[in-house]
């Protein structure tokens, strides 16, 4: 198999493990947003949980497995299956000291960590107490994801993926469970609320668990003898904590637009988070996996010293994800208002907060593409083992978003801020790209940009056949949940053929390779 089919076919098992994960997420956001709405304890939770859920994306999806993953491979090529596994015990000896220290930190400082994330809170004692409480519950939950990112890179170093990528879906099943079990015996939203926060930490129990046997089975076992310092543990050391700040510009750019959304009219914090939320749904099930499986195959070919090889897997890494993400985005802004009326329009959450929300989902959704390429081109720079460019590329982006999201907030309210994220996503992106191309002759950006003309094209054309499909099957006003439900999966359907087909009379490479894998993928089970 071509390392190019090596990332699809990951990706593809990235995906489709993911995709079970986002369905049980949106399971969790429906019954959230029944309970609790969109008001003061949704708000309070939601700034809460932004620590949390950060640090899931950050290790889980960013920096633990960005500094240790071309390490590991490093000493797995040069010096062996054994000693590698004696880095990974010396990493998990080491980091499960450094995470249990930091969950308890975290449980201290928890009223300055709230003022900063949300300080518009602090006109509301009620809110910013609760707010506290539910970050002082949740913040061990750092330890466990923590280990569950490290357990990833290994496995995905060894060629598994599907175990790390749906680790989530116990994540989820936890806070659902955990919610409607304490709704049995309490109807107060604080009461409920709390058993939210508590279903957080058992899903990273369960998250951790579900890792170990895929471990023991790869022949990795925990119990052998290893130091708690490995040589290897320094470089791994050195490219964290830049990668940690590198690889978190989405993140930490959501922060900045939790703050300053605390200060906005009630209910902002939560229009963001479902708005988030969505976008989240492509990016992870397209962007991420496809990072997730170029990130060890980059390590591998920095380590060969196979330049043209890693070139010719970044283009088309880069061509595969705006293959998927870009028709993703169109669809999304075409149907955003049914969609979240769909998913979490009851209860509590009414026309109203679907409206505000679906706002904000526009200007979020202008940004996906920028989102998800920006993945691609970071685990390039981290194959390489450069850390100091995303760094400066980072700190120029969330400075702009920042600027732009006090600018834009006034006039646009919370959806400037969704829009500001999204304009500094694309700066971060064209810099890291301009970055990218001292470092090689040629990154086939001619390609590239042949394959999004096209692409983009065949978007347009697939978004105006979803508008008016749209228009005529999904009803106006009064719609049940049955008629949204036909009617979106009906205009995503005709909009899935619509762009196959205009694809193939341009014909576009990636959908024959989308196509060719999926196929072989059959024929193996």
């Amino acid at each position: 198999m071509s390392e190019n089919s090596r990332v699809t076919s990951a990706a593809g098992v990235i995906s489709a493990a993911t995709l079970c994960s986002r369905i049980f997420g949106y399971l969790r956001d429906m019954v959230f947003a029944g309970l609790f709405g969109a008001g003061p304890v949704s708000d309070a939770f939601i700034a809460a949980f932004r620590i949390p859920n950060m640090l899931r994306r950050l290790f889980g999806e960013g920096s633990l497995s960005i500094s240790f993953i071309p390490v590991f491979t490093e000493f797995y090529t040069h010096n062996g299956k054994n000693e590698a596994f004696r880095l990974a015990r010396s990493a998990i000896r080491l980091l499960s000291v450094l995470l249990a220290a930091a969950a308890v930190l975290g449980v201290v400082f928890s009223p300055w960590i709230v003022r900063t994330i949300a300080y518009g809170f602090s006109d509301s004692s009620v809110k910013f107490a609760l707010a506290v409480d539910l970050t002082r519950i949740m913040f061990p939950y750092v330890f466990f994801i923590g280990m569950v990112a490290l357990s990833m890179g290994i496995l995905n170093v060894l060629g598994h993926f599907a175990a790390p990528a749906l680790a989530p879906v116990f994540l989820n099943l936890a806070m659902i469970g955990s919610v409607v079990l304490v709704s049995q015996f309490s109807a107060n939203p604080t009461t409920r609320v709390y058993g939210l926060a508590i279903g957080v930490v058992v899903g990273g129990v369960l998250q951790l668990m579900l890792q170990v046997p895929f471990l023991l089975k790869k022949g990795f076992y925990f119990w052998k003898r290893a130091k708690i310092y490995h040589p290897g543990l320094k470089k791994i050391g050195r490219l964290f904590f830049p990668a940690t700040f590198g690889a978190a510009v989405l993140q930490i750019n959501t922060l900045v637009g939790t703050l300053l959304a605390s200060f906005q009219t009630e209910g902002s914090i939560t229009y963001l988070y479902f708005a988030d939320r969505l976008v989240q749904f492509p990016l992870a099930l397209f962007g991420i996996a496809t990072a997730t499986a170029a990130l060890p195959i980059f390590s591998r070919q920095m380590t060969a010293g196979d330049y043209a090889a890693v070139q010719d897997t970044f283009a088309y890494s880069l061509k595969l994800v705006f293959f998927i993400t870009i028709p993703s985005m169109v669809g999304l802004i075409i149907l955003r208002e049914p969609i979240i009326a769909l998913l979490f329009q009851r209860g509590a959450f009414d026309a109203e907060a679907t409206r505000l929300t679906a706002y904000a989902l526009l200007y979020y959704t202008i940004g996906l593409w920028a989102f998800s390429a920006v993945r691609i081109v970071v685990n390039a720079f981290y194959a390489m083992q450069d850390t100091k460019t995303p760094v400066r590329m980072a700190v120029v982006s969330i400075s702009a978003n920042l600027v732009l999201g006090i600018i834009l907030m006034k006039p646009m309210g919370h959806g400037g801020l969704a829009l500001a994220l999204s304009l500094a996503s694309m700066l971060n992106l064209g810099l890291l790209i301009r970055a990218l191309r001292r470092r090689f002759a040629t990154l086939g950006l001619r390609s590239i940009l042949l394959s999004v003309c096209k692409t983009t094209l065949c978007s347009i054309l697939m978004g105006f056949t979803v508008w008016a499909v749209a228009t005529l099957v999904i009803p106006a006003n009064d719609a049940t949940s049955v008629d949204l439900l036909l009617g979106i999966m009906g205009s995503i359907l005709i909009g899935m053929l619509v762009y196959g087909f205009f694809s193939y009379i341009v014909k576009s490479p990636e959908l024959e390779r989308v196509l060719t894998i999926a196929l072989e993928s059959m024929q193996k089970k």
